[in-house]
């Protein structure tokens, strides 16, 4: 079927991406987010007494804490930015191998740091450093991997497709967050806070060693084989950033609007109920993990919902929806958490999740229908992972702080309103893109492959 969508004419093809792509960049995402996300837990349950133990307050340390966490998301534009630029010259496949080796040996690194106690301020730093590189193998993880599943699927069903590495992400805190559940069950307090939380840490070089012999056997897409057979053929030499900040500052700006909403509202349900359970309710840790990983099933199940729906209705209806249900979410989770009642807090957790998924779930199969293929990973990369500093590294350690100054919830209500207002005005400003065919976006561009592989690949959406 052709039709004519922004003034591009597309070609809507048919196919899925092979099983083994689905499964190699989503298992190794999986692995990489559970690497992410056992820091965030442990910054919120442990590290302020292991690192920062002289901060003044219980709360203070944990500030503390998630400012090392904050480090990552730093870290992530910079190495969204040069993966970014090796994954569109040289390929997706070789820079996600090297993101998963990199974010698993730093964070078997942190599993073995000495403490504060033992060290001092080294402690801290040695933190710091590893989160560093932890977040900089991160920010060139998610492009990679969201392409190389859309990029080998075919049009139709791409919000679909691409949504199961998005999956991953709640996948990653699952295993998480069931991990400290478990060393928290199974250890006194004593013996969690000096050795237990470790072994969450120990555990990912097992995963990686998974992870990476998955990714082995994938390939990159015919889409970008042809975009790189055109660019050697012509003798060009690529600059990706330089190009995406040029000819599409459109869309990174809308895109960055609408991660914006979504990172947040993420962040402020996946972290910071951790710290707003504990402090402010005094909910038992072992109690809040568990309500938190059954949120998370309910999560992992959304996003890919939410990403077939896209297909079906548009990627801007759902993120809308998205956004509407996260700014209801704002208003309601505080009371529903200073109730203490489980299900009503699993009820908060629950809303304020399937309104991320929403938002999240077309995510991937959206951002990449806007740029064209000869700068899709740099342009990716850099919306998500430059709004994540804003976003996902910024909500707890705001929403911590405006606890502390007023020692009410309103106040990050109030933050958490005006998020959702600059969300909603970057969804409206943006384009729909369903159904968008990608040779057809890179023949808009000037970038025309050659046409034996184009249309081989327009017609079946796998690899020939």
């Amino acid at each position: 079927m052709t039709h004519r969508d922004n003034d591009i004419e597309t070609v809507e093809p048919k196919g899925r991406p092979a099983t083994k792509v689905v499964a190699a960049s989503s298992a190794g995402t999986v692995i990489e987010w559970y690497d992410f996300f056992i820091y965030g837990t442990a910054a919120a349950l442990v590290f302020g007494q292991v690192f920062f133990p002289n901060a003044g307050s219980e709360l203070l340390g944990i500030i503390a804490a998630f400012g090392t966490y904050a480090v990552g998301f730093l870290a992530r534009p910079i190495g969204g930015i040069i993966f970014g630029h090796f994954g569109d010259t040289i390929g997706r496949k070789k820079l996600l191998q090297w993101s998963l080796l990199i974010i698993g040996l730093c964070t078997v690194a942190i599993g073995l740091l000495p403490t504060y106690d033992q060290v001092g301020v080294l402690a801290p730093a040695l933190l710091v450093l590893c989160r560093f590189i932890q977040g900089f193998a991160l920010g060139g993880e998610w492009g990679g991997a969201v392409l190389l599943v859309s990029e080998h699927g075919g049009a139709d069903r791409r919000g679909l497709w691409a949504s199961f590495p998005q999956a991953a992400v709640p996948a990653g805190n699952i295993l998480a967050t069931a991990m400290m559940a478990l060393l928290a069950a199974t250890t006194s307090s004593e013996q969690f806070l000096t050795w237990g939380w470790r072994i969450a840490f120990l555990a990912s070089a097992a995963l990686v060693l998974v992870g990476y012999y998955i990714r082995r056997s994938i390939d990159d897409a015919p889409v970008f084989k042809a975009a790189m057979a055109k660019s050697a053929r012509d003798g060009t030499k690529r600059s990706p950033l330089r190009d995406v900040l040029r000819e599409h500052p459109r869309e990174l700006i809308t895109a960055m609007g609408m991660r914006l909403g979504e990172n947040t509202t993420y962040y402020m349900a996946a972290s910071f109920t951790l710290t707003y359970l504990k402090i402010v309710v005094g909910v038992d840790t072992s109690d809040v993990l568990l309500v938190m990983l059954f949120a998370h099933i309910v999560h992992l199940v959304t996003v890919p919902i939410c990403g077939y729906l896209s297909d079906r209705l548009g990627r801007k209806p759902v993120i809308g929806v998205g956004v509407a249900l996260a700014a209801v979410w704002a208003v309601a989770v505080f009371p529903m958490y200073d109730t203490g009642d489980t299900w009503t807090i699993f009820g908060a957790l629950v809303m304020g999740l399937v309104a991320q998924g929403l938002m999240y779930g077309p995510q991937a199969a959206y951002f990449s229908e806007m740029f064209p293929t000869r700068m899709r990973y740099t342009g990716i990369s850099i919306s998500a992972q430059v709004t994540s500093i804003f976003a996902g590294a910024a909500a707890p350690i705001i929403a911590g702080s405006l606890l502390a100054a007023y020692s009410a919830s309103m106040p990050i209500t109030v933050y958490l309103l005006i998020v959702m207002a600059v969300t909603a005005c970057a969804l409206i400003a943006a384009r729909e893109t369903r159904g968008i065919d990608y040779f057809a976006i890179d023949r808009a561009e000037g970038d025309v492959p050659p046409m034996d592989v184009a249309a081989s690949a327009s017609t079946t959406g796998t690899p020939a």
